[in-house]
């Protein structure tokens, strides 16, 4: 499964996804590709503060905050 965070540099919000992402790949198989909003206009106008948010497999699966259970739960049903 092909991950990808939307993120910026300094947003605590996305290195604490990020470090769930990398518990969770332990348990998930998957690849995760960053993604930095403040590089691209229209990326930062259409997430600006509302991030990290996080695709799987190039559908929103969280926004802002998720809890490692709901993530493992979330990206085991719909790769089981």
């Amino acid at each position: 499964m092909q991950l990808t965070l939307y993120t910026r540099p300094g947003c605590r919000l996305c290195e604490e996804m990020k470090a769930m992402i990398r518990r969770v790949q332990g348990q998930v198989a998957c690849e995760l590709a960053e993604v930095d909003i403040s590089l691209d206009e229209t990326l930062l106008q259409r997430y600006g503060h509302h991030i990290p948010v996080l695709l799987a497999d190039g559908v929103e699966v969280a926004r802002t905050r998720i809890g490692l259970a709901e993530l493992v739960e979330t990206l085991t049903s719909r790769h089981p």
